[in-house]
């Protein structure tokens, strides 16, 4: 049994794939369903000595190696700021360059990186089991890194798989998606996403919460806030706190994650104003204020924003600008 225990519904779908013939996967959907996680777990049982159909064995030296991220024929390709979320370690050079403050870690899969990769493909197993190549997420490679991926899908090495795990597979050249098996990531039943984050730990009413905020997402949903009961409370009350153009609600919050929030408020009171039901939040917690119309142009406004969210000039005064816009637009008739 693997030491890295999937979720059911992701334990299905890894055996299914497990039991297909290929060279190259690619997992797609919404972020939050769990990609990163069955990619893992795909390349783990490829590389276990003793595994099963179910998957890796969990206990053999390949999978100690795995759990270690010291295994010689793994090859992970991710941008550096996910290794390091991840716990993956960087290439010497690359921690050395951002230990020395020469550069920050790159948000992109850089393109010496896909060298590397290529170059690890061409070499012989040291185990004797293959070696396996894992992308993500694998829209964040630019077009001359997936133009050196693409070369090595169209002429593979005998021994080398591939798993490309995506949250925007429609961002992926054409041709890297049709050397690849497709699947397409299912959704959990929410009764299954609950009972996954409550086995993590998160009380059940957190639990609920944190699952309507992230859209039904049951990763997204663990990562809310570390799930906290504390943090569901501060949700539920959000919109009504914008609506009173309350900017301290906001105030633990990145602007990438405050605009992310207030995207969610407008889309839910722009649902109710057409009949549909709110998706982040219960109808009860909306203000009941806001035109179409300046629901709409707040809508497209913050779209605008997310592009340049990540370089604010003043983050406080940034939040407070986006409050303000919030409330103009909530309480207008």
């Amino acid at each position: 049994m693997s030491s890295a225990v999937l979720a059911p519904w992701l334990a299905t779908q890894s055996e299914r794939l497990l039991a297909q013939r290929g060279h190259a996967w690619l997992l797609a959907g919404p972020s939050g369903l769990g990609q990163y996680a069955l990619a893992l777990a795909m390349v783990r049982a490829w590389l276990c000595d003793e595994p099963s159909p179910q998957g890796a064995c969990g206990v053999c030296q390949a999978c100690h190696a795995m759990d270690v991220r010291t295994h010689a024929d793994l090859c992970v390709l991710m941008p550096e700021t996910v290794m390091l979320e991840c716990g993956w370690p960087l290439s010497e050079k690359a921690q050395s360059d951002i230990d020395d403050k020469k550069r920050k870690p790159s948000k992109e899969i850089r393109v010496d990186a896909m060298r590397e990769a290529v170059e690890f493909s061409q070499r012989t197993s040291a185990r004797g089991r293959g070696k396996a190549v894992l992308v993500f997420p694998a829209e964040r490679m630019n077009n001359v890194t997936a133009n050196a991926l693409l070369k090595t899908l169209e002429e593979p090495p005998g021994d080398v798989k591939f798993v490309l795990a995506s949250e925007a597979a429609h961002q992926l050249l054409p041709t890297i998606r049709s050397r690849c098996l497709g699947q397409t990531m299912a959704w959990p039943t929410p009764e299954a996403s609950l009972a996954g984050s409550q086995a993590q730990g998160v009380p059940a009413n957190a639990a609920a919460v944190a699952l309507r905020a992230a859209g039904g997402r049951p990763d997204d949903a663990l990562q809310f806030s570390g799930g906290s009961v504390r943090s569901a409370q501060a949700w539920v009350k959000l919109p009504q706190a914008i609506a009173r153009g309350e900017v301290s609600a906001l105030k633990d919050w990145t602007p990438a994650q405050a605009v992310d929030a207030l995207h969610k408020i407008c889309h839910d009171m722009l649902a109710v104003h057409t009949g549909a039901a709110p998706r982040f939040f219960a109808a009860h917690e909306l203000p009941r204020g806001g035109s179409l119309r300046s629901l709409t142009t707040w809508g497209k406004a913050l779209s605008q924003t997310m592009r340049t969210v990540e370089h604010p000039f003043n983050t406080g005064l940034m939040l407070e600008a986006l409050v303000s816009q919030a409330q103009i637009a909530i309480n207008s008739k």
